[in-house]
This record gives C-alpha cells, structure tokens and sequence, in this order.
C-alpha cells in the first residue's frame, strides 16, 4: 500500500509520509533518563500524540512504558475517587501486562494483591492504595517505569483528576524514599501550570500545588524547513513530479511556521484535491509555487477540525478575540509577556507567538484566516444595520 499525508489520528512511519522526529525524540528522551516529570503541551494537532507512541518505541529497549489515554475514560469514570481509581488501576494493570514485563516472585505477588484487592474490596479503593500499589510495582520491577497520559486537560474540571495529579507529586517528591516511576510525562493542550484556565474562578485554590514539580519542556515541536524538505524528498522518490523540493519545503514553512497540521494538510490537498485539476499534466503542474497557492486557496475556505477549535476558542474568550483583532487591525505592537491572560491563552492555543518580545500571529495562515473571518463578521454586521434602518 502506498503512503498518504495524514491529518487525522495518528501519523504512522509505514503508511503514512511524515518528517523524520529522531532529534526531536533523542532530546525528550534525555528529560526521561534524567527522571524529570514533565508536560507536552501543544495546540491543537500539533503532533502530541504521534509524539508519544514515537517515544514509547525509542523508549522500551530500556524502559517499560505504560501509554494511557484519558480521551479513552468516560465521564463516569470520574464520578469520585473510588470509581476513578479502580478505572485507572485496571487501565494500568493490563497496559503494564502488554509491556510484557519479567515476573520476579516480588512483582507477580504485587500485582496479584493489587489485583485482588481491587476486585474483593472495590468499594474502599481509593487514590492512597492505587498509589501504594503502583509504587510496589515500581520497586520490584525489573526495569524502570515510565508513565505517559495523553489529553490529559480531558477530564481536568474534575475534582478527582486534581486529587490525582497531587497524589502524583507526592510520590514523585518522595521517589527517593519509595520508589516511583522514573519519569511522569503529561501531554495536552493545557500544561499542568495552566490547567487553571479551566478551572472556574471560586476554584482556584485547587491549581496550587499540584503545579510546581513540572520541569519546562523548551522542544520545538514544529517542523522545520529542513524536516519539510526530507518528508517531500520522500514523496518525490515514490512520485517523481519534478517538484523543487527546497522550493516548495520554503513555501510550506514560510505560510504554516511549520504547524504540523498545516504543513500536512497544505500537502495532503495537492497530493489528493488539485491533482483531479491538472489531468492533462499529471502531478507536474501540482507541487508548484501555482500549486501551492491553490492549496492555500482551498485550504482557507475548508471546514477542519483546526479551524473549528480556533473559532470556538474565540467565542469563548472574549479577551483573546479582542486582542486579536487589535494586533490586525490597529497596527500597534504588542509586547509579549506571558502573564498576561490574554496573551497566556492565545499562546496555549496556538494563535499567537513571541517574535523576539513581540507579539505576533503564529504563521500567515492563521493571520489571512483570522482577518478573512473578522472581515465577512464586520460585512455581516453592516448589512444588519442597514436592514434594522431601513
């Protein structure tokens, strides 16, 4: 089977075209081997969880990895901390049992009682024993654990998830005297240090100490034009268009500023949509600077997924909606400065960027999309005015 560009779901080296991430991959790994509890957190498909399963491969030669999705736990799951423990410990017991782990005496009688325990006394488990178990897992196992939570922000109004992200601190503060996983890595739009902005203001006491073990995740998760370039390289080798690879990874980096979903999606249009356009020619006349901007065209007037969240993230706040459409339309320069709410949330969202202490929209995709929603608002308004006079 041929590989495709992919913009849904995970990306998969052998079906689908995809930068080459090992640097990328090498750099977190670091973070893990120096034990270091840590958030990936990015916008909206910014590759987080194609992230993630790259990771636990590199990883397992060394480590036993146990990849949870919370987006997999449903809302009853954490009606309270009982029901959330189990559901969590069953999770973990039987992704810890693919990892195929090497079942000392210890270890086998450990996830027998913790196994027992859960099903002869489900309704007096709770978040200390879940914790207690996992640390005995921890210390008879073989080879360091790691443990990974995608969309982890899923379920982060709950009371019981904060109660479980403390009980996560203290056993990683305490790892020294009772023995943890080697490192704790939380991915999701919201960082741990941020998750207040879906807290409700009369809750905020409950953002505050759950926060401050984190270390920075400083990787660059977007794809440079070199990466573009290699991914491209990869797809004129099967195709053979005649493409200027250099050319083209150019135009790519320069509209997206490498936002993974874009540069795929600008890709995955000329390679699926515009070719039905340019029979005659084949795929030639496609991956051009004419080709390009077709896609851009195309892309712009699309209903996706992105453009989805970004337009119900500006109904949502009305701060980051106004703040916008300033930094468009006033022509005045913003200082960057991440306390700022504001500016907090359009960064966490991908809106926006630091451009040397400046604010700045984060690639000109998002600037013409911005400004061509902004404009048919203003157009809409103005006829409704002319109607209501008329």
């Amino acid at each position: 089977m041929s590989k495709v560009f992919n913009t849904t779901a995970v990306c998969i080296p052998e079906e689908h075209y995809m930068v080459n991430i090992a640097q990328r991959l090498q750099e977190i790994k670091v973070l893990v081997d120096d034990g270091k509890y840590f958030t990936i957190n990015k916008a909206r498909q910014y590759g987080k969880t194609t992230t993630l399963i790259a990771l636990k491969r590199l990883l397992e030669s060394e480590y036993y990895v146990v990849l949870m999705d919370f987006q997999t736990f449903g809302s009853a799951d954490f009606a309270n901390e009982n029901v959330f423990a189990l559901s969590f410990c069953n999770s973990f017991l039987r992704l810890f049992k693919k990892c195929k782990p090497t079942l000392n005496d210890d270890l086998k009688e450990t996830l027998n009682d913790l196994k027992n325990h859960v099903e002869n006394r489900h309704d007096y488990f709770t978040l200390k024993p879940l914790f207690e178990g996992l640390g005995d897992i921890c210390q008879f196992s073989d080879k360091p654990i790691v443990l990974m939570i995608d969309e982890v922000d899923s379920a982060s109004n709950n009371q019981v998830f904060l109660d479980f992200l403390g009980q996560l601190r203290a056993q990683y503060i305490n790892r020294f005297q009772q023995t943890a996983f080697k490192s704790v890595i939380l991915a999701g739009v919201y960082d741990v240090k941020n998750l207040r902005h879906k807290i409700r203001p009369d809750e905020e006491h409950k953002y505050n100490s759950p926060w401050n073990i984190a270390a920075d995740f400083k990787i660059d998760m977007s794809f440079s034009e070199t990466e573009i370039a290699g991914m491209l390289r990869d797809y004129e080798q099967d195709y053979h268009t005649g493409m200027n690879v250099d050319e083209i990874a150019a135009l790519l980096y320069q509209y997206t500023s490498g936002y993974p979903f874009i540069v795929s999606r600008l890709c995955q249009i000329m390679d699926e949509d515009i070719n039905t356009d340019y029979d005659e020619n084949g795929l030639k006349n496609v991956w051009t600077r004419h080709g390009f901007f077709a896609a851009v065209r195309m892309l712009l007037a699309e209903k996706n997924t992105l453009f989805e969240s970004l337009s119900e993230k500006l109904n949502r706040y009305p701060e980051l909606n106004d703040m916008l459409q300033s930094l468009l339309f006033t022509g005045k320069a913003i200082a960057y400065n991440y306390y700022e709410p504001a500016i907090s949330v359009a960064t966490m969202f991908g809106f926006v960027k630091n451009n040397h202490g400046v604010l700045a929209i984060a690639n000109r995709i998002f600037e013409t999309w911005l400004c061509n929603l902004y404009f048919c608002k203003r157009e809409i308004l103005s006829l409704k005015n002319q109607i209501i006079k008329q």
